[in-house]
């Protein structure tokens, strides 16, 4: 089975690949490389690699599952599918080989749709003309602040049926974001220790962007000690809009 999440917009994990490395602000406290030293002490047998101690840490190691690939096709209902919840598919030590491997189990199981969600956007332009894009794949990138805006014409460079960013956890103002091209925007902030404030500002300015551009909008939280202390609401309401899922 697929790992059931609380991820508010998606319904399960599919995680080919585990393990990454820190490569900007956004990964300052990443929770999956805190969980992925849980998991290793756990004995988890998808966690036992460490990785470099300078950007990763115990159990956080690029590691390519192949047996994994299998996953989706035991899936009996149609779901909605976050890849590499726990890595990143586009990280430089994953094969082109394997990403294509992965983009084709997506499109051998057309009643699913998937959500991939990457921080390395330039290896996304490189190698995303050499990939099949199916329909049912969603594709994002992280962009936390203003210095990780270039992202997002990174993204418009591939042909995916939904283009998307994850605006979380919101760093800073995202004045010069622009919106073409792009399908969806997710917005939260940062939780755990040490989590960094969210400033309400930063997601009233984004959210006015894309209700301007007509751009569905989702706010996941605004973040604290834990991920649901601030709760969910922005002046009054939750914003939980999405893209309409491919037809199967």
């Amino acid at each position: 089975m697929g790992t059931r999440t609380g991820i508010e917009w998606t319904e399960v994990t599919w995680n080919p690949t585990t393990g990454c490395d820190r490569i900007s602000a956004g990964c300052d406290n990443c929770y999956a490389l805190a969980l992925a030293r849980r998991l290793k002490a756990m004995g988890q047998a998808k966690y036992q690699r460490d990785g470099d101690p300078r950007t990763s840490g115990p159990g956080f190691g690029l590691t390519a599952h192949a047996d994994a690939l299998r996953l989706p096709y035991s899936w009996g209902s149609p779901r909605i599918v976050f890849v590499n919840s726990m890595s990143d598919l586009f990280h430089a030590k994953v094969p082109a080989g394997f990403v294509a491997q992965v983009f084709s189990v997506i499109a051998d199981t057309p009643q699913h749709t998937y959500q991939i969600l990457t921080k390395r956007s330039s290896r996304l332009r490189k190698i995303g003309g050499h990939l099949d894009w199916p329909p049912n794949l969603w594709m994002g990138v992280s962009v936390e602040d203003s210095d990780a805006l270039y992202r997002v014409d990174d993204l418009r460079s591939v042909p995916a049926a939904v283009r998307f960013l994850s605006c979380e956890p919101l760093l800073g103002p995202l004045d010069d974001l622009r919106l073409d091209g792009i399908d969806w925007v997710i917005a939260g902030g940062e939780s755990g220790p040490g989590h960094r404030a969210l400033d309400v500002s930063w997601v009233t300015s984004l959210r006015d962007t894309c209700i301007r551009a007509g751009v569905p909008f989702f706010f996941k939280q605004w973040g604290g000690r834990t991920p649901k202390e601030g709760g969910r609401e922005l002046e009054g309401r939750r914003w939980d809009q999405m893209p309409a899922l491919a037809a199967v």
